[in-house]
């Protein structure tokens, strides 16, 4: 398949071309849509024929016997990661946003403070409080212009209320990928704070060259008793909509708690989702991932090669996922008015910072996953949006 392939999402039920005008106010017939972090690339093969043999078959009834499902992603995660995953370690939920949720849900109650090292993805402190517990924010240090985590800052900032902290590794919105001493001395510190640590590692296939994901379970196998792993192949292989994520529970007194949860809301996959997954976690997908991310490794050089060269206006090392994330302070403007340029002026469609709560409020978020001419174009827009500063 060919990355550069434009493909017409409008009118397709599609969050990110469909609600763009709504609401961000950026006109459907010529905006660009970089908000929502999914792709505008098809899958790989492989999974577009196993959703045709669904589709052939004609019947679509109840699914059984995952064996085929649990082997794909151990296999992956051995092939891809140097990480063995007990088959009977995995737990199917509808996406890792409803996986977030069953793990506050099960380890937390009313009340209890769950740790975000922010900007972080909005969606955690999103379920956290719609579950009626308190998001405690521990703000990233910005360092040579890439986050690090501060932990001799953040050992202060604990009021004993905190039950979790969860992890963003690869880190969304700021794109790195974290190193194993960093992944250990958070190890260390929920350790020293008694927290169960939930590693959202949706990104992890996701990765520019020159840099490797560490599994939070292989960088700390000592926490394994108070360690939640989540991966999904619908970020990797732009299959969101198939609400299909693995929530991987190495310890056996959490993983019981964790099913009886699960039993108890009565949550069971989808066999759309099943049957993609299954498909993606092959060699063939493999092959197609590795394509995938040297293109958005081009993207990424395009876009920074412009949106850098703008004054005051810096994009963040990418070391993953298909996500800039672009601080504006250099320009000495206000949120609503570089907001205003790149929504009103450039007609882009872009997340905004402060929805990744504290250290967000000077950033825009960019979805570099299109065609290399949509990122161009959004990139000539921007720096005629910001030509005055030129």
């Amino acid at each position: 398949m060919s990355f550069d392939e434009i493909i017409d999402r409008r009118g397709t039920h599609c969050v990110k071309w469909d609600m763009m005008e709504r609401l961000y106010g950026v006109p459907a017939d010529d905006g660009i849509a970089m908000w929502v972090a999914d792709m505008e690339f098809r899958p790989p093969a492989c999974v577009s024929a196993a959703v045709q043999a669904m589709v052939d078959h004609g019947v679509y009834g109840y699914f059984g016997d995952d064996a085929k499902y649990r082997a794909a992603i151990s296999w992956w995660m051995r092939e891809r990661h140097g990480w063995e995953v007990d088959p009977d370690a995995i737990f199917s939920t509808h996406g890792l946003v409803n996986g977030t949720a069953l793990c506050v849900d099960t380890w937390t109650k009313p009340g209890d403070a769950v740790v975000l090292f922010t900007p972080v993805y909005h969606a955690f402190a999103r379920v956290i409080r719609a579950a009626g517990r308190e998001v405690r924010e521990l703000p990233l240090a910005l360092k040579g212009g890439r986050y690090e985590m501060d932990f001799g800052a953040y050992d202060a900032l604990m009021t004993g209320d905190e039950r979790m902290t969860i992890l963003c590794s690869p880190h969304n919105p700021g794109g790195r990928v974290w190193s194993r001493e960093e992944l250990r001395a958070l190890a260390d510190f929920c350790l020293r704070h008694d927290l169960i640590l939930v590693s959202d590692e949706i990104h992890h296939d996701l990765i520019m060259p020159g840099h490797r994901h560490v599994p939070m379970t292989l960088a700390a196998p000592e926490i394994a008793d108070r360690l939640v792993m989540m991966t999904a192949t619908t970020k990797t292989f732009n299959i969101a909509g198939s609400h299909i994520g693995n929530v991987i529970v190495p310890d056996p007194a959490l993983r019981a708690a964790f099913g009886q949860r699960m039993a108890a809301l009565g949550i069971s996959p989808n066999s759309f989702g099943l049957f993609m997954a299954t498909a993606a976690y092959s060699p063939e997908g493999a092959a197609w991932v590795d394509d995938l991310t040297r293109y958005l490794d081009g993207n990424r050089r395009v876009f920074d090669d412009r949106v850098n060269a703008i004054p005051g206006v810096r994009s963040m090392p990418l070391e993953a996922t298909y996500l800039a994330w672009v601080d504006f302070a250099g320009t000495g403007m206000a949120p609503a008015e570089f907001t205003a340029r790149v929504e009103k002026d450039a007609r882009i469609a872009v997340n905004h910072g402060p929805s990744f709560g504290l250290g967000g409020e000077s950033f825009l978020r960019f979805n570099l996953a299109a065609p290399r001419a949509v990122v161009e174009e959004a990139a000539e827009r921007l720096s005629a949006a910001f030509a005055d500063l030129q």
